[in-house]
């Protein structure tokens, strides 16, 4: 019995040692194999390949196998290994395709052509099926195949599920655009709830074309059928977010107003696109909308809202237009009574008595009026300490435009006060410190400054330090800085709308040091000035020295960035301001402007934005 035992254990540690080292050669015959495919030695795979398939005939090791005959033109041997898989897995479609790809390979075109036919028959009403078999097509190139497997499984669903979105995708990828683009709409016939995953399909496909022929094509296709059929709404729907996206806002409107008409809405889809026409500043399209809005009645849902957005939006118009007429300044301001009237005065109307006085102090030049709109506001009741403290600062800008200096002051220091840790607080520390600059103390001046620099609102911060820095820079460290007291006295005339005076001191500065530290800000400043009168080549050409000679300078982000601004809405050159803004992002990337600027970027490349 002990001998028998002996015998048994030595059998099984020898037969254990034997699968240990059948197994590491196996091992060992898929580095080799692994690494001459890598390498393209076919020859020498295909040797291991072919051990390691009879040791284990499935999936794993058939298609390295294939590759190998077909790569070395062993079209028998590619055959028959395609006919065992077949022959052992009867329902796999993958491998009837396989053989159709050898016969392709070997150039018998028509057989393969019979046989992907075939398979294509052969698909069962299954949709991962159909999918699957069209994703093999694919993956052989053969897209024509991929389509007729498609169509056919639209078939043997008869209606249930058509694969628009598949074939458009496949029609997308051989630049068959027509096609592509009747898929999506046949989508859309069938079903109108696909409208957004319609639309962010068509975003990724025309937002790169560069030639416009796509989009152009689009529209084309979308108009015949709303002539076609002119009850199906979901393709007005359609076309009026084609014009968004072109930002073609006047016929965007169109369509909205229609729909807006046809379906009874409250207005909702108009008030949407009068938003976005504000943000890509086009203006009297918004002002149509918010019109058409009111037209409806006072009675309508959104007519306050449409009232007091309406002249926000003419406010932005004038204050951001140099061109603009005297008339529209005044109508703007019988609007803003007529409204006020309306309404009353009320927390909720503050901002606008606000605007007004702006607008009649910095436009109408009827400073007493500004100041009169804005005391009568502060003896008002009811009127929440947040929108006093913006009235009290544009108040304490207009004493400033008055030259009423300690008046302005101290409206600034009781806003900052009372908000101490707040934006509106640290915004009237701001003012107050640029009001102490304009008048020559640059020393305090500096101390707010040096402050507000850890403010927690960015753009105060960087502000603050722009300022701080502008200070520290330029002041000579004699008790005088006679070219920064220029400079300073430059920039208050052009906040009092002085601009011929203020580039009169600018030019006096430049003959008094033509090498000062200055320089760049004389430039920017002139820039400023140029573009608030609608001189926008001439600001474009301050930028430009800024750049191209004073790079390194803290005013190089911001002339990059308001070069491309100018570019992109006044000099119509959208290619001119995406270099400049990719310039920035490149050149500057800790700059604050460079969030804007990479968004700004990519909406003129036209990426999607969210």
């Amino acid at each position: 019995m002990m001998w028998k035992r002996i015998i048994y254990l030595l059998t099984l540690s020898c037969s254990l040692l034997a699968s240990g080292s059948v197994f590491a050669q196996t091992e060992t015959d898929e580095q080799l194999a692994g690494l001459y495919l890598q390498q393209k030695d076919y020859e020498k795979a295909v040797y291991y390949y072919e051990k390691l398939f009879e040791s284990r005939p499935d999936n794993y090791y058939y298609q390295p196998l294939l590759t190998c005959y077909l790569e070395l033109a062993d079209f028998k041997k590619a055959e028959k290994l395609v006919r065992k898989q077949i022959k052992n897995n009867p329902t796999s479609l993958a491998y009837q395709v396989d053989l159709g790809y050898v016969y392709r390979k070997s150039g018998e075109d028509k057989d393969a052509e019979q046989q992907y036919e075939k398979t294509v028959r052969e698909l069962p009403a299954i949709q991962k099926e159909v999918i699957d078999l069209a994703n093999t097509f694919m993956g052989k190139g053969e897209t024509r195949f991929a389509v007729v497997a498609y169509l056919r499984g639209r078939v043997l669903f008869n209606g249930i599920y058509t694969f628009n979105m598949e074939l458009a995708e496949i029609y997308a990828a051989n630049g068959e655009y027509i096609k592509m683009f009747e898929e999506y709409i046949s989508l859309l016939d069938q079903d109108p709830s696909y409208i957004q995953t319609v639309q962010n399909a068509l975003q990724a496909k025309i937002g790169n074309d560069v030639t416009g022929e796509r989009r152009e094509l689009l529209k084309s296709l979308l108009l015949k059928h709303i002539q076609k059929y002119p009850d199906a709404v979901v393709f007005s729907e359609l076309l009026t977010w084609y014009y968004m996206q072109e930002k073609q806002f006047g016929s965007a409107l169109i369509q909205a107003k229609a729909l807006d008409k046809r379906l009874r809405e409250n207005g909702q889809r108009i008030m949407n696109l009068a938003a976005i026409a504000t943000q890509n500043r086009d203006y009297d399209v918004a002002i149509d909308c918010y019109n058409y809005i009111i037209g409806k009645g006072n009675n309508g849902y959104h007519y306050p809202d449409a009232r007091v957005l309406m002249l926000e939006v003419m406010y932005l118009k004038i204050t951001t237009n140099p061109g603009v007429q005297q008339s529209e300044i005044t109508t703007l301001q019988t609007k803003y009574k007529e409204t006020l009237n309306e309404f009353g005065i009320s927390d909720r109307t503050s901002l606008m008595v606000r605007d007004l006085a702006h607008l009649e102090a910095f436009y109408l030049h009827d400073m007493d009026a500004g100041i009169g709109e804005l005391t009568g506001m502060l003896e008002a009741p009811g009127i929440s300490k947040s929108k006093l403290a913006e009235v009290k600062l544009e108040l304490a800008d207009i004493y400033l435009l008055t030259g009423e200096r300690w008046e302005a002051t101290l409206l600034y220091s009781q806003v900052e006060k009372d908000f101490k840790n707040d934006p509106i607080g640290h915004q009237a520390k701001l003012r107050n410190a640029k009001l102490s600059y304009y008048m020559g103390d640059f020393n305090w001046a500096k101390a707010q400054l040096d402050v507000l620099k850890a403010a927690t609102t960015k753009l105060i911060a960087n502000d603050a330090l722009d300022l701080s820095l502008l200070i520290t820079d330029n002041q000579d460290g004699d008790s005088l800085d006679l070219p920064l007291q220029m400079y300073a006295r430059a920039d208050l005339l052009s906040f009092r709308n002085k601009d011929s005076l203020a580039l009169l001191a600018l030019d006096s500065i430049s003959q008094l040091a033509i090498t000062h530290a200055l320089a760049d800000e004389i430039l920017f400043k002139k820039a400023e000035i140029m573009e608030k009168h609608g001189r926008f080549k001439e600001a474009a050409n301050f930028y430009q020295k800024i750049i191209d000679n004073y790079s390194f300078d803290i005013l190089a982000d911001n002339a990059l960035f308001n070069l491309a601004e100018l570019y992109q809405y006044r000099l119509n050159d959208p290619t001119k301001a995406m270099e400049l803004y990719q310039k920035l992002l490149v050149d500057h990337p800790g700059s604050l402007l460079s969030v804007e600027a990479r968004k700004r970027f990519r909406e003129l490349r036209g990426d999607k934005l969210n």
